[in-house]
């Protein structure tokens, strides 16, 4: 069936104006002001100049007006002689390394192309992670090729060479130190070993000076470190195996996603679910909003954020009335069948089972630690021996250094891998307190809030553009290895750091 229907690109056209029929025919529908562009009409029409002369000048003067506006450097492509046997055009190659942002720790492949990192995915030879891989380390590589990353340290706003940036620090910092001033790091949570042993090594150089390293995590995790501090005597996380889990609680925490080592933990997950085990997990979620963890539980029961804690306080005292331990003193959790029905499935399963909480809260995490080790579960399904070292940050040591700038008395603060004037509260007022330090230097790969209130700015490179160590848990090691040579003019925290030392 043919279509006789026709359309019109506008009313001028269906109602024929004067207007259209002017325009409809011409090249160009506005008037292009040529002579007001180029200059005098008359001298347009004496000029003896011919077209083809014109193009030939046109075009010597925009390639030169490109070079002359192009910065970047000149690459020379020179083709193989004798060629590798690792590079072959449009065959990928694979490079083993590992991403650790003081939240996320995971053994990865780095697909690349002519050079080029092009896809992440997880290292199945890994013992740790075992292939598995989240969305966040996935994306990662799109940070590589961010083009608002900064290129090159910078001074008061201003772009220097790294020979300028780290004599006019180290002329401070020299200072600072000679006369035993303050100096503080405040850092996300640190995995290397060789970069903490670094720290200590300058902290050791300068035994005149007051020099502390604070850890500072955005998601803080600072109250089940005190907790463990207060159960086990170290302010450590503890690691899990939740593959050996026949009873899973999860109280506000959101261990598939969010949780410190969840990637990790996902995987472990995955092994417990499985009906060729004979057996599969039961997993019971009570929480505020759904995750991805309660997505995937047996029973999800919502609870408000403010609840948790009574929900925590129930199931130990549950547990600890079957059991013939003593109870706390707490408020009733409205659900109580869900308690009860959460609690036999634990006790059932004594030695194999888990229960977590999200909370930040330290007498929180006491409970959860007491239900734990009522069941008989450290040991078994948690490990305080082998403690995982990802987070580290500690609220009430972050609270000291921002009392310590706001009183004027820090002469030198680094910040490296973290955005504290957005992540801290406002309530706790680091941008002003931050004003108050005589010598800010923040380590970054790309403008923020920090940078934007320092004086000195050292351009980090990407993680796929360095090199490191790390150690995620107690005995276990990772290596990180670039996979492309640097794109900008950026160095490593600790290459400045040995600079500065003279080292």
């Amino acid at each position: 069936m043919s279509n006789n229907k026709k359309y019109w690109k506008g009313v001028e056209e269906l109602n024929e104006t004067s207007s259209f029929q002017q325009s409809k025919n011409k090249e160009f529908s506005e008037l292009l002001p040529a002579e007001e562009f180029l200059g005098d009409k008359n001298l347009l029409e004496n000029s003896q100049t011919t077209r083809r002369d014109f193009l030939k000048y046109l075009g010597f003067g925009v390639t030169a007006a490109s070079l002359a506006a192009c910065e970047t450097p000149v690459n020379k492509v020179i083709p193989y002689v004798v060629k590798t046997d690792k590079t072959n055009p449009g065959v990928a190659n694979y490079f083993a390394t590992s991403y650790s942002d003081g939240s996320d720790y995971c053994d990865i492949l780095v697909k690349t192309r002519e050079g080029r990192p092009i896809k992440i995915e997880g290292n199945k030879m890994s013992p740790l992670t075992k292939g598995a891989v989240n969305a966040r380390v996935n994306s990662s590589v799109l940070s590589l090729y961010d083009s608002n990353r900064i290129k090159a340290p910078m001074i008061d706003g201003a772009a220097v060479s790294w020979s300028t940036f780290n004599d006019s620090v180290k002329k401070d910092l020299t200072a600072i130190l000679a006369k035993g001033g303050k100096v503080r790091l405040l850092t996300n949570s640190i995995t290397s070993p060789s970069t903490l042993r670094l720290v200590g090594e300058f902290i050791a150089a300068n035994p005149e000076a007051d020099i502390k390293h604070v850890s500072y995590d955005a998601v803080s995790y600072s109250g089940m470190l005190e907790a463990n501090q207060s159960s086990f005597g170290k302010a450590v996380l503890p690691t899990y195996n939740i593959a050996k889990a026949k009873s899973i609680v999860s109280i506000g925490a959101d261990f598939m996603s969010s949780f410190p080592n969840s990637i990790e933990l996902t995987n472990q997950y995955a092994q417990g679910r499985k009906p060729e085990n004979g057996w599969m997990s039961k997993h019971f979620q009570f929480e505020a909003s759904m995750s991805l963890t309660g997505s995937n539980a047996d029973v999800r029961v919502p609870v408000k954020a403010s609840k948790h804690g009574v929900v925590v306080a129930g199931l130990y005292n549950y547990i600890a009335g079957k059991l013939g331990a003593a109870g706390v003193t707490a408020a009733k959790f409205d659900q109580q069948d869900k308690i009860a029905m959460a609690g036999d499935h634990l006790i059932a399963n004594k030695g194999a089972s888990i229960v977590m909480a999200g909370s930040n809260d330290k007498a929180v995490q006491v409970l959860v630690n007491g239900i734990n080790d009522m069941l008989g579960n450290y040991g078994s399904t948690i490990d305080i021996v082998n403690h995982s070292n990802t987070r580290k940050g500690i609220d009430s040591s972050v609270a000291s250094l921002v009392k310590e700038m706001n009183s004027g008395s820090v002469d030198a603060l680094m910040m490296i891998g973290v955005n504290p004037v957005l992540t801290i509260p406002a309530s706790m007022s680091f941008a002003e307190s931050l004003a108050k330090v005589k010598m800010a230097i923040s380590f970054a790969s790309r403008p923020n809030e920090t940078t934007a209130n320092t004086k000195y700015v050292a351009a980090t490179p990407n993680y796929l553009e360095s090199w490191g160590d790390t150690n995620p848990k107690v005995g276990y090691y990772g290596l990180t290895q670039p996979t492309i040579n640097p794109l900008f003019d950026t160095k490593q925290f600790e290459d400045c750091l040995l600079s500065w030392m003279d080292k």
